[in-house]
């Protein structure tokens, strides 16, 4: 990633434009991620400031629901501040082009995993609370994104373990919104196999 500044807008242009043309054309996989894809796209009228972790309103993130190639585990990460699994994923970066290039690379660099790969579309849209800046909101945007067959993770500075799981068998305590990810990851791997 460019050491760019991450108060400086023009850094973000590219990522907005593409967050707004993603999510206008995303068919959301369930009503509550219609509603949180019109919320996140009202989020965005402000500009590239929404994806900044300083707009206190709240902010568009990306985040990865990883899969084996099987479908028959997905991985997680007992999340180093807040002590319960959930998917990966985080804050975007100044130098970011697209969300899907965003949730990739927090994907990969929480997983230690190379040579992941990324569903083209949302799988779903979450809008929840946060401690940033005092109270904030995060409107992440999820991927499923595909592990090479063997893949070997690595625990990152933000987690204090990854584990892989069946998908009907997740771990508690489990970080909400996370469960909701499982059938359209698994769509998702379902039409890529189907090619």
């Amino acid at each position: 990633m460019p050491d760019t500044d991450p108060t400086d807008l023009t850094a973000y242009a590219e990522l907005h434009a593409d967050a707004v043309a993603a999510l206008r054309r995303w068919t959301a996989t369930s009503p509550v991620a219609a509603a949180n894809r019109d919320r996140t796209l009202a989020l965005l009228a402000a500009g590239p400031v929404a994806l900044t972790r300083t707009h206190r309103p709240g902010h568009v993130t990306a985040s990865a629901l990883v899969l084996d190639p099987t479908g028959e585990r997905v991985l997680l990460c007992l999340h180093g501040k807040f002590h319960k699994w959930v998917q990966l994923g985080g804050h975007c970066e100044p130098g970011d082009r697209t969300l899907v290039g965003a949730a990739l690379r927090e994907a990969t660099e929480e997983s230690g995993i190379t040579g992941l790969t990324v569903g083209p579309e949302p799988i779903d849209v979450d809008v929840h609370a946060v401690a940033c800046q005092g109270g904030s909101l995060h409107y992440d945007v999820r991927f499923a994104v595909f592990a090479p067959a063997g893949a070997t993770e690595r625990v990152s500075a933000e987690s204090d373990a990854l584990g892989w799981f069946p998908p009907d068998r997740l771990p508690t305590p489990l970080a909400g919104g996370t469960r909701q990810l499982v059938a359209p990851a698994l769509a998702a791997l379902a039409r890529r196999a189907a090619g």
